[in-house]
């Protein structure tokens, strides 16, 4: 009996010092902040309210151009490197095309989303190759030789916006919805020109949302009430201009107004839109 209980007071005190040498070996991690952060969490995203055709009673198809640059879109184009759990715009987008959570589409002049484009063949198409000539040892040129540059999240410094602004008459509210968007290089004309350079759209439904909303974005007021990039956009904290409406012409403001002319077309149908809630009310 008493070799008995020796087993096992020996296996007890065995046990408690490989959890004590455990224990010891996890809390070598350091927490430098209050507590551990849980980043924004698994979160639901907030459904869309359904929307009858018969209950719109005003509807019309607006672009916008978010610009990274200006300094209430940072939040977009920072931190350049990931850390904890914050990542760069770009950076969740890309890994979420790699795993298949979401689906881009060609870019074309109708502006529908109508061509798939396979993560594959997606890449390729944003890789580039540079060629650089070879010269031999007395300076003739023997050849040249392609450099393969891989995609850069970093070269994105826009965002273009497809969102659809209509008046349901079942709430009588004007609502907003975004349809789909797009990241924009800026590739140079010449020496002093640039001209953005669509890349794919994504639409903005239910999986890209999902996405958005796990990936946690700053909160310039409060760093203990962490956002989430779908919260941005759903709580539309972002600066963004105008450059195009549906018309009967298809076109861009760019091709009718320049300078000064196109910001003010701009600014009148941003406040066309917001001055027809207005009107319905009026009489």
């Amino acid at each position: 009996m008493k070799k008995v209980v020796s087993i096992i007071a020996a296996s007890l005190f065995c046990f408690l010092l490989d959890t004590n040498v455990s224990a010891q070996i996890t809390s070598d991690t350091y927490n430098d902040g209050l507590y551990v952060e849980n980043g924004t969490g698994v979160k639901k995203i907030v459904a869309y309210p359904e929307v009858r055709e018969a209950d719109i009673l005003w509807k019309k198809r607006v672009w916008r151009e978010i610009d990274f640059r200006q300094k209430m879109n940072l939040p977009f184009y920072y931190p350049r490197d990931s850390h904890q759990n914050w990542r760069r715009f770009m950076d969740v987008i890309m890994d979420a095309l790699k795993e298949g959570r979401c689906q881009a589409y060609e870019v074309n002049v109708t502006g529908e989303l109508n061509k798939p484009v396979p993560y594959t063949k997606l890449m390729n198409g944003l890789n580039s190759t540079r060629y650089q000539s070879m010269y031999d040892d007395y300076g003739n040129k023997i050849g040249d030789t392609a450099i393969s540059i891989a995609f850069n999240p970093e070269s994105v410094t826009r965002l273009r916006v497809m969102e659809d602004w209509y008046f349901d008459a079942h709430r009588s509210q004007l609502m907003v919805r975004i349809e789909a968007i797009c990241p924009v290089t800026m590739r140079d004309v010449n020496d002093s020109v640039q001209m953005p350079n669509e890349l794919f759209w994504i639409p903005f439904d239910e999986n890209t949302r999902s996405v958005l909303a796990e990936a946690p974005v700053y909160n310039r007021q409060n760093s203990a009430a962490r956002m989430s990039y779908d919260d941005l956009f759903w709580k539309r904290q972002f600066d963004s201009y105008i450059y195009k409406e549906e018309n009967v012409y298809d076109r861009s403001i760019q091709d009718y107004a320049t300078g000064v002319e196109a910001m003010r077309e701009s600014e009148r149908i941003k406040h066309e839109i917001i001055d027809f809630e207005q009107s319905v009310w009026e009489y």
